[in-house]
């Protein structure tokens, strides 16, 4: 269930039926799922797919990009546009992915709106 219902995020749909559209609009989730009705609005992924996008992109295309030399040797007036739009492109695409897998994960861990495990410097200023 825990790999599955991320797998369903990721294709964009209902963490746990599969069937219903997780986006009605790039990054807007469906408040309720229109086949299950699980309510989907419920799973906050505030700053975390964002995060995860961030990394995936730095990591696995920023930094071996640094390794070739033309990056160092060409202009700036056209390594700037090549890099920079591409890099736009990947992230853009990425982003919902990255939020339907997140939003996946916190179904399978039962991570809820208002939960007091999220926010444990909340909890521990009490």
């Amino acid at each position: 269930m825990f790999v599955q219902s991320m797998l369903r995020g990721l294709k964009g749909r209902c963490p746990a039926c599969g069937e219903g559209k997780l986006f009605w609009r790039y990054l807007k989730v469906e408040p309720r799922c229109p086949v299950c009705d699980l309510d989907l609005a419920r799973y906050p992924a505030d700053d975390g797919p964002a995060y995860f996008t961030i990394l995936i992109v730095g990591h696995l295309i920023v930094a071996p990009l640094l390794l070739f030399p033309v990056i160092w040797q060409a202009p700036t007036l056209i390594v700037l546009p090549a890099t920079l739009i591409p890099l736009a492109v990947v992230t853009l695409i990425l982003l919902p992915v990255t939020k339907g897998w997140f939003i996946g994960l916190l179904y399978a861990l039962g991570v809820k709106q208002g939960d007091s495990t999220i926010h444990t410097a909340d909890v521990s200023d009490r």
